[in-house]
């Protein structure tokens, strides 16, 4: 094999390398770490959950930037470009920055057989532990006992709200998939919950393990009024703060379990609450309820589980009254998308639904009849079928009026797909 130059090079190469997509286990990740020597000597925080991963990684970075801190994040998975797993004091990491620690993934690996979650994974983490930093976040893929994110002892852990996602993985209740999140935590270190329901499985993991753990509504609560919110931790209290920059009703959530993290890792990496302030207020994450202005609206949201949906309709409930809803949606056929689809049907005129460029990937006409099914036969709506998803926006804005909103929502495929080429700006063709 030719050694790759470029970074899609290495990707492709990486695809190549094991049979499986996914190999849930970590020995094989354990030995390429060690002999890479992978280590960190800053804190590192590590962020498990089914929703609201990528919201709280966000939140924990920009705050602790906003402090004054150099942050590393791993986070995934990208919406368009590789790179943007990668972020080291803000900014996403150059391609080829990234390439001589691929290089050394693979002579470090020798004999041995890694997913391209894997490998980039570790190519990732081997960038970000020889980056001048002061905090590592890293974020857990689908599960967390047996990911390969663990293989690296967090010194504080994070679970965020725990769902019905990747059962075939994780187990068929949130039971099972509680244990297998409570993977990352570590016996003695703090570790912080921040779904308010949390599994029994998980608190039985923290208690075993000797676990500080942290639990949402009995170490730390968050209240407010429209206007501003406070929260209440074991010792520390910050109050007057403004909403997150990321819209939605949950990422009030998400940012009361953050703070509980900072709270935790206090003596090591002190923050202020005009750091509180900063980072919540200037934090950014594309593609979580985000809101594009213009004629049609346009709102971008990787939902794609019955939990993430149903918190979807509930945001696009709060925007107000448009007179119709258009829905780009695509998604993988492994989801429970009737339990999804059924929360948002109501909501929804016209549905625009999209191929993308997976195996997994449902087909359009799959999702023609479960949409269907989901908004009743006493409702008409109209569906259609599209190639990719900057076709279904292209067909949705061609079918909406100014005053209308698009929701492109479902697989980070469907999401990227639309802002391959930069964040769309609307106009429909018949504004007057």
């Amino acid at each position: 094999m030719s050694t790759p130059r470029t970074l899609d090079d290495w990707l492709a190469h990486c695809e190549a390398l094991h049979p499986k997509g996914i190999d849930m286990t970590l020995e094989r990740v354990a030995v390429v770490r060690d002999r890479l020597g992978l280590k960190f000597g800053v804190p590192v925080v590590s962020v498990a959950g089914t929703n609201g991963k990528g919201s709280s990684c966000a939140m924990l970075d920009a705050v602790a930037r906003a402090a004054g801190w150099r942050v590393g994040l791993y986070s995934k998975p990208h919406l368009v470009h590789f790179e943007e797993r990668c972020r080291i004091d803000g900014e996403m990491i150059a391609a080829e920055a990234l390439l001589p620690h691929f290089e050394a993934v693979e002579a470090a690996r020798q004999g041995v057989a890694l997913t391209y979650f894997e490998f980039t994974t570790l190519a990732i983490m081997r960038a970000l532990s020889q980056a001048e930093l002061d905090l590592v976040i890293l974020e857990v893929g689908l599960g967390g006992r047996l990911d390969a994110v663990n293989a690296i002892d967090a010194d504080c852990a994070l679970i965020t709200s725990i769902a019905l996602d990747h059962t075939e993985w994780l187990g068929p209740d949130r039971e099972s998939i509680g244990r297998e999140k409570a993977g990352i935590l570590r016996a003695g270190r703090p570790a912080v919950i921040s779904d308010p329901q949390p599994p029994q499985s998980v608190l039985d993991v923290a208690a075993a393990l000797g676990v500080d753990l942290r639990v949402a509504g009995r170490d730390f609560s968050q209240s407010g009024d429209r206007q501003q919110w406070q929260w209440k931790g074991r010792e520390r209290r910050f109050h007057g703060l403004a909403y997150p920059a990321l819209r939605g009703a949950n990422q009030l959530l998400n940012a009361a379990g953050v703070l509980a993290v900072f709270e935790a890792l206090f003596e090591r990496l002190p923050i202020s609450a005009q750091a509180v302030r900063q980072g919540l207020a200037t934090v950014d994450l594309p593609g979580r309820f985000q809101i594009v202005p213009g004629q049609p609206v346009l709102v971008l949201d990787v939902a794609h589980n019955p939990q993430s949906v149903a918190a979807l309709a509930l945001n696009l409930d709060q925007m107000g009254f448009y007179p119709r809803t258009h829905a780009v949606f695509g998604a993988m056929q492994d989801k429970d998308l009737a339990g999804a689809l059924a929360h948002v049907a109501p909501l929804v005129d016209s549905w625009h639904l999209t191929a993308l460029p997976t195996p997994r990937a449902a087909a359009p006409e799959a999702l023609a009849e479960l949409v269907r099914a989901a908004a009743g036969a006493g409702r008409a709506v109209t569906v259609q079928a599209h190639a990719d998803p900057a076709a279904a926006l292209e067909a949705a804005l061609k079918s909406a009026d100014p005053a209308d909103r698009i929701v492109v929502f479902g697989s980070f495929y469907t999401v990227g797909g639309v802002l391959k080429n930069g964040l769309p700006r609307l106009g429909a063709s018949h504004v007057g």
